[in-house]
This record gives structure tokens, sequence and C-alpha cells, in this order.
């Protein structure tokens, strides 16, 4: 890790457009994939994403564009992945170059359906990449407030701290201060579960629910977070730190998650087709919901979850969001 490390970004929603935003700041080039043509040729002509934080303006000329997601692969020695947990799979079909000696970043939040996974351990087990060589980007940071240059921070885990401290160097700035982490599994599992509970909070209000129940709802579910995480992975962490509590907290009540937004809808009486639809982004605690139900289901033992069952309930088994709720409010505490 003497030579600088060449970095490329996979995706083009707003946490990509973030990411890129924050690697521009310290990189004198940045490799950026994107499916879209269309985008590609927009943020070249106009530079600014068409679709995404379209205040966030590029210098072109430090940003390395391509539709092809081989090109991009063989460009870069760090590449961090930032498409929808649902596209992963058909997205990665396309690579064809061996990528076993690069870092993997995951800024992915959910599990891959294809193989039941998380990120990380999905590049392991498919593509064999070293632990060592994974990283996970975890929050509190939404890509809104990155674009307005306000204070955020960052967790990088990685199981080799020098790699994680340098992943975190190059997205840290005046606006962004890092930390690194060890825990990879379970801060992946953190950013997947939060979207969830987010969709839970955006339930309660659209019902009707005021803050003091919210607090309530946000009390539980780090605690119920706690648990899941510690079933899947057991090791020493403090549930309480940003990378998870802080995460949480933000996704749950911030205005710009589109998990919330995507729950309110649900909680005020929008179908789940309805309420995708009207929306322009993938609120992925709708496929996280599915992944986590399924993965406790899995268990000989299963870890007690009421906001996620209830959740799941509603968004899957299509059962009345008022009942559910009315029935969730007696299991907290």
């Amino acid at each position: 890790m003497d030579k600088p490390l060449k970095y490329a970004v996979f995706g083009a929603g707003s946490w990509a457009t973030a990411i890129v935003k924050m690697l521009s700041e310290n990189l004198k080039e940045v490799g950026w994939y994107m499916r879209s043509v269309y985008a590609k040729e927009h943020i070249l002509k106009e530079y600014h994403n068409p679709s995404y934080l379209s205040s966030v303006e590029f210098k072109v000329d430090q940003l390395k564009l391509s539709n092809d997601i081989n090109e991009m692969a063989s460009y870069a020695d760090v590449l961090i992945f930032v498409i929808p947990s649902a596209f992963m799979h058909s997205e990665l079909e396309k690579l064809t170059v061996d990528i076993t000696g690069k870092i993997i970043v995951s800024a992915v939040k959910g599990i891959i359906p294809e193989s039941g996974l998380l990120v990380g351990e999905h590049f392991h087990d498919i593509y064999h990449i070293p632990f060592e060589n994974i990283a996970v980007i975890a929050g509190p940071c939404h890509a809104e407030e990155v674009a307005l240059e306000r204070l955020s921070y960052l967790t990088i885990s990685c199981a080799d701290a020098k790699k994680a401290q340098t992943i975190a160097n190059a997205l840290s700035s005046d606006y962004i201060k890092t930390k690194i982490s060890d825990d990879i599994i379970g801060t992946e599992y953190a950013v997947m579960l939060k979207n969830i509970y987010a969709i839970a909070a955006g339930i309660a209000h659209g019902l009707g629910y005021g803050d003091n129940f919210q607090s309530v709802l946000m009390s539980n579910a780090i605690r119920e977070m706690k648990r899941f995480i510690k079933k899947m992975h057991k090791m020493k962490r403090n549930i309480n730190n940003s990378a998870y509590l802080g995460d949480l907290l933000v996704t749950g009540y911030s205005v710009f998650s589109r998990n919330r937004m995507f729950g309110n809808m649900i909680g005020k009486g929008y179908t789940v087709k309805s309420a995708m639809m009207e929306m322009n982004m993938v609120a992925e605690g709708y496929y996280a919901t599915k992944s986590a139900h399924l993965l406790n289901e899995k268990n000989k033992k299963k870890t007690r979850l009421p906001i996620i069952n209830a959740v799941y309930d509603i968004l899957y088994d299509g059962k009345d969001a008022k009942k559910v709720f009315k029935k969730l409010t007696e299991k907290l505490d």
C-alpha cells in the first residue's frame, strides 16, 4: 500500500454521488461506474448528477466515468459498491475481470437476495476476497447533508486496521469526520437493520403516533438490533456507538430518510407498490425486512424481533398496519 491507491465508486444514486464528492476532496482522480449512459453524458456536460444531489458540482477532469463495470474494476485498487442490494447480483454478473486482489468496500445497505449474504460475505464466498480486503462504510451520515457540507461522521470497518485507516483518510475532510472499527459483520448488519426500524418509525408517524411512542420504538429498536447482531456474530461491541445507535437515530428521525418516508406512506394507507412508485429512490429497508425475517426463521432458536416481525407482517403478509401496530405497542417497554 505504498503507492497511491486508485478508487472507484459503483452506483449512481444519492449515496454513491455523496461518496464521489467526499473522495474528490482528497484524490486527483476518482473512478465512477454507472449504468446510465444519459447520466454519464449529463455529468460530462452539466457537471452534476441529473437525478441525485444535483446541487453537487463536479470537476469533470477529476472524474473517470464509465458505463463499463469491467473497465472500472480493472482501473481501481479500491472498489466501493453503492448499488442497491436488490440489483447487486445482476450487476456483478457482468464482471469478467479478476478482482481477487482488490480491496472491496461495501456502502450497500442490505443483504444480497440471491445468496442471502451480507455484501462482504458475498464477495468473500463467491469472489474469494479475503476478509482483510473487505471493508464497510457506516454512518450516521445522510447523502443530502454531505451535499450541503454539514458536519457528518463515518465509521470504516475492516479486519485490517491499516486499510481501514487508508480508506478513512480518503473520505475525511473538514466536514467529514471518520473513525475505524474491526466489526465488519456487526456494522454491516446494523446498516441493514436500521432501515427496517426507520420504516417502522415512518409507519408509526403515518398512523398518527407521536414523539412519545417514537422514542419508545427507537429504544426498543436498538435493543432488538443488539439481540439480532449478537446472534449472527458474537463479539465485543458497544451498540451505543455512532455506527449502530447513531445511524439508527438519524435514519429513524431525519426528513432525508427515504425508508422513513416509505414507512410514512404505508402508515397513511399506500400499498407497497404505490409507495414504491411514488418514490424515485430505493427504500432498502423493504428488501432488508424480508432478509432479516428469513435469517431469523432459519435459526433453531429464534431471536425475539417484535418490530421486524411487525414490519414484515405489514409489507409482505399484507396485514393491516393499524392492527399490527396496536399489537406491537403491547410488546414494547
